[in-house]
């Protein structure tokens, strides 16, 4: 769980970044975004992570892609909208996988929203809506049938190390 402070210095980190990458995906996103992308986001970087081994992966809204720059964001803005995210990634998931946590921020006077993505479990590739997703770079794409394999071929019992 993370504190505000530790948002902040973790959203500081990530628009240092030089670009997007394959566990880190911002969208400038200012009212809306279709459910079934977000679904797609979440797969593709819960799936990185685990390739990766990263403790969690990023899906920021209220960011411009490029520069990096907060935009804001008025999705979901009102009432639980964001919390009812949970429940409907989780009801298109294997294991009702979904989102670790939604952080809402406020930088300099703009709300971004921060979608904590836990990485696949081991072993398991984490599908949206019955398909798999991944990355490549900054760009989503469909699962390869090689990194489908890597993260099946995990062991349950290995312990990865995670970033």
């Amino acid at each position: 769980m993370y504190t505000e402070s530790e948002l902040r210095d973790k959203l500081a980190e990530l628009r240092a970044l030089t670009s997007e990458n394959e566990v880190v995906e911002f969208k400038k996103v200012t009212s809306n975004f279709d459910f079934d992308k977000l679904g797609k986001y979440f797969s593709a970087l819960s799936n990185e992570a685990n390739l990766k081994q990263c403790k969690e992966a990023w899906l920021v809204l209220g960011i411009e892609d490029k520069t990096h720059n907060v935009v804001g964001s008025k999705y979901k803005e009102f009432g639980d909208g964001l919390m009812k995210l949970k429940k409907g990634i989780a009801d298109k998931t294997i294991s009702r996988c979904t989102f670790r946590e939604i952080h809402v921020l406020s930088v300099d006077g703009k709300r971004v929203i921060m979608f904590e993505i836990p990485p696949a479990p081991l072993g398991t590739p984490v599908p949206y809506d019955g398909h798999f997703y991944a990355r490549d770079h900054e760009s989503l794409v469909p699962l390869g049938e090689e990194k489908y394999d890597r993260i099946r071929s995990q062991s349950k019992n290995k312990i990865g190390v995670l970033r």
